[in-house]
């Protein structure tokens, strides 16, 4: 029986996460499975992988294939790293202690990526939100200039109209005085 390592698809239209599962290469897509081995998760940022690394090492020493998406998810989280290590182990290039040495080595400088590209992510997205907020604040203190411009126009206008009235009601009195 041909196996692959393939994605099987959930979620609702336009969010969509994945299991990975362990299949017959003629089962459908979201068929009938052997066994799952993980979640994919495409839609956060990074994406959310959880693997149990120990069965997909065992699958992919079998002799299972994956399919170029889960080719590309073992190899982040270093099951083919893992594999070839391995066969260097049973050709003698070195021995198990030097493999797990390597692949902790390994880990290490990839759980430090992964840590500073998060913490990138954070940093840019805080900064935007700043740069959104001083932006608002700006436009804020536009709208209130204009605001407090237009008020003293109208008040002076108000003022303009009342001493206007004052002259008109003063000269018309004016006349009547003149007249007695």
């Amino acid at each position: 029986m041909a196996t692959k390592i393939r994605l099987q698809r959930h979620g609702h239209k336009r969010y969509a996460y994945y299991h990975i599962v362990i299949a017959d290469s003629r089962a459908p897509r979201n068929g009938k499975f052997i066994e799952r081995i993980g979640s994919y998760n495409p839609n956060t940022n990074p994406a959310t992988i959880d693997l149990n690394f120990d069965r997909a090492l065992y699958w992919v020493t079998v002799g299972a294939e994956p399919t170029d998406t889960t080719r590309n998810i073992l190899s982040d989280e270093g099951v083919l790293l893992m594999k070839h290590l391995q066969g260097g182990v049973k050709k003698g290039a070195f021995d198990e202690a030097e493999a797990n040495k390597r692949f902790a080595a390994w880990k290490a400088s990839r759980s430090a990526a992964i840590t500073s590209l998060q913490e990138k992510i954070s940093s840019e997205t805080k900064e935007q939100a700043k740069k959104r907020h001083e932006e608002e604040a700006a436009k804020n203190q536009a709208k209130v200039a204009a605001l407090a411009k237009k008020q003293a126009e109208e008040s002076a206008a108000l003022a303009a109209k009342a001493v206007d009235a004052a002259k008109e009601a003063a000269a018309a009195a004016a006349p009547e005085q003149t007249a007695n």
